[in-house]
């Protein structure tokens, strides 16, 4: 079963700011459940299966997520993106809620809400990940209000802060650290005016030592055709000579002039006056 089978189409929420408070206006119309209706319909789609069920549980709690997520508007993310999570959220549980339990559905949901909401958060906020261990996941979510002021927090106050959320001081000190930082782009933007920017992008004073891509493409060309006149000279020589210049030159283990004498039965001097003379051949060869 999808997750957006159990909302009508008409009770999605809307793309655009423009039309969220004609959304929430229509979920805050949605009849609220007793608990014997909440009971019935949750065994209803446990027993049975009945996505109609499934459907009217949902529906009737979509205005509690719009309240949960109205609690999150201090990460700078569009609350129709928070209340969008926080449905999938809520869908989740009401596919794993138990009405035996004896415990009401909206207790049991806040939390698969809240994950789906956080989850959001912390992959959207910043680029750089703020919250990768769960200590860190705490704090992100904690710290802020449990600041008294604005401002850096003093040696007291991190102190009570991590004794009050279970937390090393120093994890405290390092996430204060992470929320008070700003993104900073590596490139300005394409539609930046250099002389509006209060900063220098960090592309601009980065040093970089590679060659461009023409002068690359001409060193590629001019080793290419160096090769080319080399191969050519070559060709020109006969065997013995080609083997020569190929075992002292052209291999990555060169062979001594004396292994070289032992291979054709002459003394290693007459080997070192036949790499010589074909040198000249191929330089003559090449520079003809």
């Amino acid at each position: 079963m999808s997750n957006t089978t159990l909302v009508p189409s008409h009770l999605m929420v809307p793309a655009g700011t423009g039309s969220l408070g004609a959304y929430i206006q229509e979920v805050n119309r949605v009849p609220m459940l007793t608990l014997e209706e909440e009971r019935e319909l949750a065994y209803r789609y446990q027993e049975e299966g009945d996505l109609d069920a499934a459907r009217r549980l949902v529906l009737a709690h979509l205005r509690f997520v719009v309240h949960v997520a109205k609690g999150y508007g201090g990460y700078g993310l569009q609350l129709g993106d928070l209340i969008q999570e926080g449905n999938i959220g809520l869908m989740k549980a009401v596919k794993r809620f138990d009405p035996a339990r004896e415990v009401r559905l909206v207790s049991f949901a806040v939390h698969w809400i809240r994950a789906e909401m956080h989850e959001f958060i912390l992959r959207n906020w910043r680029i750089v990940k703020v919250a990768t261990t769960k200590a860190q996941r705490k704090l992100f979510f904690n710290l802020r209000k449990s600041k008294k002021r604005l401002g850096w927090l003093n040696l007291k106050e991190v102190n009570v802060v991590a004794r009050d959320l279970g937390v090393k001081p120093e994890v405290v000190l390092e996430m204060e650290s992470r929320l008070s930082g700003q993104d900073v782009g590596f490139d300005l933007s394409a539609d930046s005016d250099d002389d509006d920017r209060p900063y220098v992008a960090p592309s601009a004073f980065l040093v970089s030592n590679s060659d461009s891509p023409e002068d690359e493409l001409e060193a590629s060309d001019m080793k290419s055709h160096q090769n080319g006149l080399l191969y050519q000279g070559l060709d020109e020589l006969d065997e013995r000579s080609q083997d020569i210049i190929r075992s002292r030159w052209l291999t990555d283990t060169k062979s001594t002039l004396q292994k070289l004498a032992d291979r054709y039965g002459v003394s290693a001097e007459r080997i070192r006056q036949l790499e010589v003379n074909a040198m000249n051949k191929m330089r003559a060869s090449i520079s003809a």
